[in-house]
């Protein structure tokens, strides 16, 4: 069974002109491979920055974008034990990332970049790529999974695992922030979370949030933060998304013998503006550098999310397929709550 799927690829990395469109046959099922109509995208930071030129990995010439997809299984290989045609999955970010730490191998296997990803309307993955998602998601729910929510995960549990009566740090209203919000609450965890403006802080109110510091009125947020966590001491796990100046900030938030997560760069593209590793022994506390995590990662949120009623929070404006190129560009302008998703059809 083979059907023509329409695709975005990247053709380099000077800037969104490089995204481009084009049709191609799905080819042959292996025995353990699994055909998926997909059925709705999201994007994250990653994506853009491929584009960009920014993103510090390799990046195969032509790779089809998209770190993250949801569909319906259409037909799988013969071997093929874990799916069935009508399934409801999602894409693994990492591949070949079964369970614990991260390997050579595993990161090698990241779709979007160094493997074909998941912006196209059909797609033959692996078995061991591909997760059944929640039941009560819509498809754009479930798309909103692979990158931010398994990061989430991975964050609060993959290393230190946060339980009741801990302090969450989070940084602004993205999607691996809101799901880590959700992901702590379900546990017992108060959360503190710092962003823009009054907006966002109701919005993180709603979500659970026990506190909210605006980086704006208070630019030296990190003290702030320590001044409102329990006893003053600074929070037990601080999810930093920016990098930069910002992880400066996170660093004085922190308890000693807390945990700084660093998962993004979004503003930290100037070495300059790194903090050293003095100012991390300063601090007394670990800094640990994440991205996204594994399929054992991704199916113990979903339970996560079954038993809690977790619910992603979506931006309101939705784009289609052929309007991929105007979804990067809106997200480039930071005006996004949540994640920023695609429908396929």
């Amino acid at each position: 069974m083979s059907f023509g799927s329409r695709e975005w690829i990247l053709t380099g990395c000077s800037g969104l002109d490089d995204l481009k469109t084009r049709t191609v046959s799905t080819p042959p099922l292996g025995s353990f491979d699994v055909l998926v109509k997909m059925k709705a995208l999201s994007l994250n930071h990653r994506d853009v920055i491929l584009a960009l030129g920014l993103y510090p990995l390799p990046l195969k010439q032509d790779v089809v974008a998209g770190s993250d997809g949801a569909g319906e299984v259409i037909d799988v290989g013969e071997s093929v034990t874990e799916f069935k045609p009508g399934d409801r999955v999602a894409t693994a970010f990492y591949q070949d990332h079964e369970s614990g730490p991260l390997t050579v191998t595993a990161a090698q296997s990241a779709i979007g970049s160094l493997k074909d990803g998941a912006f196209r309307d059909y797609a033959v993955i692996p078995e061991h790529g591909l997760i059944h998602v929640p039941e009560t998601y819509t498809w754009r729910q479930a798309a909103s999974l692979p990158c931010v929510a398994v990061t989430a995960w991975n964050a609060l549990f993959g290393d230190r695992k946060t339980v009741a009566g801990d302090t969450v740090l989070i940084q602004g209203t993205g999607g691996v922030s809101l799901f880590a919000l959700e992901f702590a609450k379900a546990v017992g965890a108060t959360v503190i979370a710092v962003t823009s403006s009054d907006e966002k802080a109701r919005l993180l109110k709603s979500l659970g949030a026990n506190e909210v510091v605006n980086y704006t009125d208070i630019p030296e947020w990190g003290s702030k933060v320590k001044e409102l966590s329990k006893n003053s001491e600074g929070v037990d796990i601080a999810l930093d998304i920016a990098g930069g100046k910002t992880l400066l900030q996170s660093l004085g938030s922190v308890k000693l013998g807390g945990v700084v997560t660093l998962i993004g760069i979004h503003d930290g593209h100037n070495p300059a503006e790194w903090p050293s590793i003095l100012q991390v022994m300063v601090n007394g506390c670990s800094v640990r550098a994440i991205a996204a995590g594994s399929r054992a990662h991704f199916k113990e949120l979903v339970k996560c999310i079954n038993t809690h009623a977790i619910v992603p929070v979506l931006d309101r404006q939705v784009f289609v397929f052929d309007d991929l190129k105007a979804a990067y560009a809106y997200l480039l302008t930071k005006k996004h709550v949540g994640k920023i998703v695609i429908d396929v059809e």
